[in-house]
């Protein structure tokens, strides 16, 4: 079984409910070919590179998904005919992918990244260099605005003599 993504582009001006026919229609396709739907990964609304059908920005989604080339057929089929999508690209990303590898691979991740927000107390993000952290930072904006105070001083002097010099040339230049 291989595994592809195909990125589709949607009718911005659709609400939720018109698109979510679509996305129920492609489950059914990856469904009724054998394959395996990995995720369906919703971007929404951007802007689009170039125009296209009149249309500056779309709705963007990226399904991930197993199967065989019937698959990617059928989808591809069904998003020409249907006129609420507005341009589709599917990718092969491994010729031979184990669907079932793959899913408990996301499982895994998906319980990894809710531990550490569990495990979190609120005492070890408290640290007394914390609290001593907005006198330091005060001294140092008040140190970066003295440095920057003298430093624009004496390059203001320089600019208009060379402004004036400029000028005391091309004047004499024509006189002459």
């Amino acid at each position: 079984m291989r595994r592809y993504e195909t990125i589709t582009i949607m009718d911005p001006d659709l609400s939720e409910d018109g698109r979510v026919p679509v996305f129920e229609r492609i489950q059914d396709v990856i469904a009724k070919e054998g394959g395996t739907l990995v995720e369906i990964d919703h971007w929404g609304n951007r802007k689009l590179a170039y125009e296209v059908r009149k249309k500056t920005r779309g709705y963007y989604a990226r399904i991930d998904y197993c199967g065989n080339g019937a698959v990617v057929d059928e989808m591809e089929r069904f998003f020409k005919i249907d006129d609420r999508v507005i341009k589709y690209m599917t990718v092969l990303l491994e010729k031979e992918a184990d669907p079932e590898k793959i899913l408990a691979e996301k499982a895994a991740a998906e319980i990894a990244a809710a531990e550490p927000e569990a495990t979190e107390t609120p005492e070890a993000t408290e640290t007394p260099e914390a609290t001593e952290t907005p006198k330091a930072t005060e001294a140092a904006e008040t140190e970066d605005a003295a440095d920057t105070k003298t430093a624009d001083a004496p390059s203001d002097a320089p600019e208009t003599d060379a402004v004036t010099s400029e000028a005391t040339s091309t004047d004499t230049e024509q006189e002459e």
